[in-house]
């Protein structure tokens, strides 16, 4: 099938960090996915990108959803509700009722959608214990929510080439340059687009860091990362405060840098 438009919806993971294009902005899974969607639809193929890095739930529905029913793509990507995991409290239940209720709504619009199962980053950071169960809960939830809508399901956390380092950028949050074409192949793959088989390569594991050495660079990680991430959560800020969406209205995809 050849959509001529998609819109993707979300936070960071669908805006796209940490794959830089170099003027500073994102790349990401999304613009892959939509350049090589724009090969089978023609010149007419329109995108746009809606996600903003630190978005909770709720905002990305209060921000994102009227404007996407407004322009009526083909197919839109839905991923969302990562950061509130990570927040003190949440109900992740609630989350995912929500998430059920905007998947029928765009469903009501015609358009094909796509959930995603995230893969696993527990590993990478602290409290496991207490997120790890919440993210569970989440992936099990949204696998739900598609299979009751008949969206398309992309489930990252069964593959575990992510447990990859490399596939992770330099905060052990956002995903690498690597990891973005990673998850862009298996979007076309389950859409039934043929996709560049080198997109689903996946750098040689690194060997084991020595003990002391990695110590070291937990405690880098944390002065450079984890610091300034807890202090916008006691100011109240989000690392997407002052961010606009990269591709706010469908454009033609060659506008892509």
């Amino acid at each position: 099938m050849a959509w001529k438009s998609f819109v993707a919806m979300g936070d960071s993971f669908t805006e796209g960090m940490d794959d830089s294009y170099p003027d500073g902005t994102y790349r990401g899974w999304a613009d892959l996915v939509a350049a090589r969607l724009a090969v089978d639809a023609g010149p007419d193929f329109g995108y746009a990108n809606l996600a903003v890095r630190g978005k909770l739930l709720d905002q990305v529905i209060d921000e994102q959803l009227e404007p996407v029913l407004a322009m009526r793509p083909g197919l839109v990507s839905f991923a969302a509700g990562g950061n509130d995991v990570l927040r003190r409290k949440v109900d992740v239940e609630s989350l995912v009722d929500k998430i059920d209720s905007v998947i029928g709504r765009i469903r009501d619009t015609g358009a094909d959608v796509i959930l995603f199962r995230f893969a696993d980053v527990t590993a990478h950071l602290p409290g496991q214990r207490i997120v790890g169960p919440r993210a569970g809960t989440l992936n099990d939830g949204t696998r739900r929510v598609a299979e009751r809508h008949g969206a398309h399901l992309i489930d990252l956390f069964a593959d575990r080439a992510f447990d990859n380092p490399l596939l992770w950028s330099a905060d052990r949050l956002h995903l690498s340059a690597a990891g973005h074409r990673r998850v862009a192949g298996h979007v076309l793959n389950t859409l039934g687009v043929g996709v560049d088989e080198d997109w689903l390569l996946v750098p040689p594991m690194p060997a084991p860091t020595p003990w002391l050495l990695a110590r070291g660079a937990d405690l880098r990680w944390a002065g450079q990362h984890l610091a300034p991430w807890i202090r916008r959560r006691l100011a109240g800020a989000s690392s997407g405060d002052e961010v606009k969406a990269k591709r706010p209205e469908l454009a033609p995809v060659d506008a892509i840098a």
